[in-house]
């Protein structure tokens, strides 16, 4: 059964989290993305707290700024070393040996991506699920114009105004968001679904924003020089735990060449490029998510 449980973190942070199995066992933690909630991974905790699963302690937080999470106002709060001390500070709580796995889709994959480098010890494994690695997206911003054309929402996504254009409409644009195409929505988003969202959104909007309004990783554009001023050490981008990739291959907004040359910073490093899939995987193909992760579990370290 998943339930609902608070961590109230040393920092002055609490993170309202979806929970599943027993305090103590290997742990499990999931990260959501935007503009979504820890919801999305109910399914995968339910699953794999059951002990012929492995039994595990499953919690996925809602993000800084989203549902009943903490929610500074001012977008610096929303730096990424805020976003890592966050996470890293519910795995000291959760997982004070390490986590077995973090497993993170879009956004959260940003925050993972960073704390995989900055505290390894936290975690045994980790699972991104189309998220661009850091070293990855700098370069891809700077040098390639089509990455640079999917990623242009970003800046509308900065504007003041942002949270008020979502929402109009019975949030119309948001949920266009989940869409390839402007008039087919995904099969997957049923009208328990939309609630689930719409529930969420309702609670606000402007903690999620400020994720795009406080990183440097946007675009290039006349007057801001976005990702073209940021340069990331190399020592900043290695992953020395083991990494497993899954990418939908249809995501029009994080493009294929963001997976190229990742092997240099990740020496253990495994991608699995899913054909039929989007930016959406977690909701399109649910069953695939659970078999890798399943699988990748199993493998020694």
């Amino acid at each position: 059964m998943v339930t609902s449980q608070r961590f109230a973190l040393p920092h002055g942070t609490t993170l309202d989290c979806r929970v599943s199995g027993t305090p103590g066992r290997p742990a499990l933690v999931f990260l959501h993305g935007f503009p979504e909630g820890a919801f999305i991974w109910d399914a995968l905790l339910a699953h794999f707290s059951r002990p012929e699963h492995g039994g595990y302690f499953c919690v996925a937080p809602y993000l800084r700024g989203f549902g009943a999470s903490s929610s500074p106002a001012e977008a610096e709060a929303y730096r990424p070393r805020h976003l890592v001390q966050d996470i890293e500070a519910l795995l000291a709580e959760v997982a004070p040996g390490g986590a077995h796995c973090l497993v993170a889709h879009d956004w959260g994959g940003a925050i993972a991506w960073n704390l995989a480098n900055q505290h390894p010890a936290r975690l045994q494994r980790l699972m991104i699920i189309n998220s661009p690695h850091p070293g990855a997206f700098v370069r891809e911003l700077q040098h390639n114009a089509a990455q640079q054309a999917a990623s242009q929402y970003m800046h509308f996504l900065r504007r003041d105004d942002a949270e008020a254009l979502l929402a109009e409409d019975d949030f119309h644009r948001l949920f266009g968001f989940f869409s390839n195409t402007e008039s087919q929505p995904p099969a997957w988003l049923t009208e328990e679904e939309r609630a689930k969202y719409r529930a969420l959104w309702q609670r606000g909007l402007h903690g999620a924003c400020n994720y795009y309004r406080a990183t440097p990783l946007v675009p290039p554009r006349a007057g801001v020089p976005g990702a073209e001023a940021v340069q990331i050490p190399e020592h900043l981008c290695t992953i020395p735990v083991p990494t497993r990739v899954l990418w939908g291959a249809d995501d029009f907004a994080l493009l294929p060449g963001l997976l190229d040359g990742l092997e240099a910073w990740i020496p253990r490093l495994e991608i699995r490029r899913i054909a039929g899939a989007s930016h959406w995987l977690v909701h399109e193909q649910p069953e695939r998510v659970t078999a890798e992760l399943a699988q990748f579990l199993q493998e020694k370290l």
